[in-house]
C-alpha cells in the first residue's frame, strides 16, 4: 500500500514573527529545559510557525533545510521504502524536535515527518542551529537525550507493527496521540490512520468499528473521541505501557546523572 505521496502535503505556514518577541509562550520541553542564557542566544534565530495537518516538515532522502521545536500538535515520523510504501515508526509533540540527524552531522533526512494534527512551534534553519549548538551545550545535550527517547519509542513500535493485530495497534496509536494532544477528541481520518499503520483502510475501518462497539471510542466525520481511556489501555497491546515504562526508566537514569 502506498504511503502519503511525496510533496503532496500543504506548505508550512510561517508567521513572520520573531520568536523572541514574547508573544507566544514556549511549550516545547527541550527548550524549557535549557538555561535562560542559551535561550537568549537561540530565540532571535527562530521564527514562530504554524504547521497545518498533512504538512511535510522533512522528506526522506532529501536535504534538511529547517528544524522544528514543536509547541503542540502531533507529527508522525515515517519510514519510506524504495517502492514508495511507508509506515509510521514514531510520533512526537511538544516533547520533541524535528531534524535530529542534523545534531550528528547528517543533513539528509532519514525519515519523512508529517504533521498528523495541526501544530505550532519554532522553526530554525540548519545553519543557525549548527551555529547555536557551538555555544549551547545544554541544548545539545537535551537534543541527544531526546534522540534516545525517540529511539526507545521507534524500537517498540517496529515490533508492534510486525507482531500485533490492527485493533491493538490502533488502540496504542490513539493513546499515544491523546497523550500529545491533551484532549479526548481530535481530527483523524481512516485514510490517514491506514497510512500510519501501514495497513489497508478496510482493516482500520473494522478495527475502529470494533472499538466503537465496545464503547471505547466514537468516530464520526473524521473526528475521533476517546470515551473510555482505561478501557482503551486494556484493549491496547503491551507496547503502549512498555514505551512509557522504558521512558520512565530512562528518565530516572538521567536524574542520577544530573
Amino acid at each position: 500500500m502506498a504511503g502519503i505521496a511525496r510533496g503532496t502535503g500543504p506548505k508550512v505556514s510561517v508567521k513572520r514573527q520573531n520568536a523572541g518577541s514574547g508573544q507566544q509562550s514556549i511549550e516545547n520541553e527541550i527548550l524549557r529545559g535549557i538555561p535562560t542564557s542559551e535561550l537568549d542566544v537561540l530565540l532571535p534565530k527562530m521564527e514562530i510557525s504554524a504547521f497545518p495537518a498533512r504538512a511535510v516538515l522533512t522528506e526522506a532522502a532529501k536535504p534538511i533545510e529547517n528544524c522544528y521545536f514543536l509547541n503542540g500538535g502531533v507529527v508522525s515520523i515515517i519510514h519510506v521504502m524504495t517502492d514508495g510504501r511507508s509506515i509510521e515508526v514514531g510520533l512526537t509533540g511538544s516533547e520533541g524536535f524535528i531534524g535530529l540527524s542534523v545534531i550528528v552531522g547528517c543533513e539528509i533526512s532519514l525519515v519523512r515527518s508529517v504533521v498528523q494534527i495541526a501544530a505550532t512551534g519554532h522553526r530554525i534553519s540548519v545553519e543557525n542551529l549548527k551555529s547555536v549548538l557551538q555555544t549551547c551545550p545544554v541544548l545539545e545535550r537535551n537534543l541527544h537525550r531526546y534522540s534516545q527517547e525517540l529511539s526507545i519509542q521507534t524500537i517498540q513500535i517496529a515490533a508492534c507493527n510486525r507482531l500485533h493485530s490492527v485493533d491493538k495497534q490502533l488502540s496504542r496509536w490513539l493513546l499515544m496521540t491523546q497523550d500529545r494532544v491533551g484532549k479526548s477528541s481530535f481530527p483523524l481520518t481512516q485514510d490517514f490512520i491506514s497510512h500510519m499503520l501501514g495497513t489497508r483502510r478496510a482493516s482500520v475501518s473494522v478495527a475502529a468499528s470494533a472499538l466503537q462497539k465496545r464503547g471505547l471510542i466514537t468516530y464520526t466525520r473524521g473526528q475521533v473521541t476517546i470515551q473510555n481511556r482505561s478501557g482503551l489501555e486494556q484493549a491496547s497491546c503491551e507496547c503502549y505501557g512498555e514505551i512509557n515504562k522504558l521512558l520512565e526508566a530512562w528518565g530516572k537514569v538521567l536524574q542520577l546523572q544530573t
